[in-house]
């Protein structure tokens, strides 16, 4: 391919011209319930093997379906957190494919009636840009279970603990135009399921993955022929795979071929994806309503208590956050992808400064606990600690470059600020007399560059400063020092 000149994200440069790529997510969450859809078995992670099994999920003879009410009012608050039409009616289908780790032979999942339709979230970009990504659709299924193929080497194992636990298959317009996108939008779908609580977004456990669906086009053309992608459990991998797919996909039409539609895995040790088999189509499982469900119904007025207990979501909590904190949208961005950084910056920044409370908390804070691979719910500071040394800098009894000092200190202490400033003796020095002396001494032990500053040599002002600095070992008020140094220099 061409060298990449002034690409658009998602655009690629082949031979014949620049490419942009077309990206449709499914995504599967699992619901943050504590039985099965359709049984009474426990839904638990890490579970010895086939130990979570009721005989509906085992698929023995004689044993029916009972649906799982909690799981239903999940998936309606979901959908009204998405922006998205509920449907009143909905029907379970059985989507018939036979595979060892599907004891029924088929899934109970909806295809025609779907419980929540159309709707729409905003994501935003790095370049501090937002884009509008449809939902087609969010419908209820039960999991299949898991097949081992690495613990033996001429047989797999299967396990059914995940058979039949719930499943939210959230559907994606093919509205996403490049890999960033759809990392973007995969969080924030994930941050809406936290924040409602109706899925826990754990991707290592595999309670949240996503399936891509990509193909590519000339600008203006019609769709290409997409490949699915399947079970991506990381948006670092998302990325990764689409831009794999399309830039595969680019060279064989370039080479006058023809992309067949197929599903295909993504292999993280070398960073392409191959393929896994044929695409099937809607008819190819028989779709046909579950005779042993009844349509799921439900009135105006039980989908109005649901949005009743909806919490405050990331797009309101971000435009509140700018309004009432005075911080940046795209700081307040950052802050509103998880729950647990709103409430920590809040009790922070409460009677604070906004501004400097949210960048020692994206900026010092979070770098500090990325390096040390410490999670905030686990830090050694408390929003009120951060809230303190917040209100230290402000009101002037310390500089910003001890409390930085300060910060390294609570880090491993977990001491209160004020209890490090006054253990240390680190309160910034704020008068005038004080500083003068400091000045005068700076000034007396430097006389020649005192000339070579007056004979116009401006530049020298930051020397005289840092000596100054240097001398109160950085208590010194910055602000302070210039303003008496410079008086004192004329």
């Amino acid at each position: 391919m061409n060298e990449s000149i002034n690409l658009k994200p998602g655009q690629i440069n082949g031979e014949t011209g620049i490419w942009e790529m077309v990206i449709g997510l499914e995504i599967h969450a699992q619901i943050s319930s504590k039985s099965k859809l359709f049984s009474g078995a426990s839904a638990s992670f890490g579970a010895e093997a086939n130990s979570n099994v009721s005989l509906v999920d085992a698929a023995m003879p004689g044993m029916l379906p009972v649906i799982n009410e909690f799981c239903v009012e999940q998936a309606v608050k979901t959908g009204l957190a998405l922006n998205a039409k509920i449907n009143n009616v909905s029907i379970f289908d059985r989507k018939n494919y036979f595979y060892a780790d599907l004891p029924q032979g088929y899934q109970i999942s909806q295809f025609t009636k779907p419980i929540v339709g159309e709707g729409e979230i905003i994501i935003d970009l790095d370049d501090g840009l937002q884009t509008t990504v449809g939902i087609e659709r969010l419908h209820l299924e039960q999991d299949a279970g898991k097949s081992l193929h690495d613990q033996h080497p001429s047989k797999s194992y299967i396990d059914l603990n995940r058979t039949g636990v719930a499943l939210m298959e959230i559907v994606s317009k093919p509205d996403i135009r490049s890999p960033q996108e759809a990392g973007a939008y995969v969080k924030k779908i994930r941050s809406i399921l936290r924040y409602v609580g109706a899925c826990d977004g754990n991707m290592e456990e595999g309670s949240l993955r996503a399936d891509c669906n990509v193909s590519v086009r000339k600008s203006g053309e019609e769709f290409g022929t997409r490949c699915e992608i399947k079970n991506l459990n990381s948006v670092r991998f998302i990325i990764q795979a689409i831009q794999s797919e399309a830039e595969r996909q680019v060279e064989i039409l370039e080479e006058g071929g023809k992309i067949n539609q197929e599903t295909r895995l993504f292999d993280t040790s070398t960073g392409e994806t191959r393929s896994m088999r044929s695409k099937e189509d809607a008819h190819d499982y028989r779709y046909f309503p579950d005779p042993d469900l009844l349509p799921l119904e439900f009135s105006d007025s039980w989908v109005q208590k649901i949005r009743e207990t909806l919490p405050e979501l990331p797009d309101l909590l971000k435009k509140r956050l700018v309004t009432d904190f005075g911080i940046t949208p795209y700081d307040a961005s950052i802050l509103v992808e998880e729950k647990d950084y709103v409430d920590f910056y809040q009790k922070a920044a409460n009677g604070k400064d906004g501004k400097l409370t949210a960048n020692w908390m994206i900026t010092e804070l979070f770098g500090a606990l990325k390096k040390e691979n410490i999670s905030l719910s686990n830090s050694p500071i408390s929003p009120e600690n951060l809230g303190q040394l917040i209100a230290l800098i402000s009101d002037g009894t310390i500089s910003g470059k001890i409390a930085k000092d300060v910060f390294a200190e609570m880090m491993i202490s977990k001491k209160s600020p004020s209890d490090i400033v006054k253990e240390k003796g680190l309160e910034q020095v704020s008068d005038d007399i004080e500083i003068l002396k400091l000045i005068d001494k700076v000034i007396s032990e430097n006389e020649d560059k005192v000339k070579d500053y007056l004979g116009g040599k401006d530049k020298l002002f930051g020397f005289f400063v840092g000596q100054v600095m240097k001398l109160s070992q950085g208590k010194a008020n910055p602000g302070m020092v210039n303003k008496l140094l410079k008086n004192k220099l004329k």
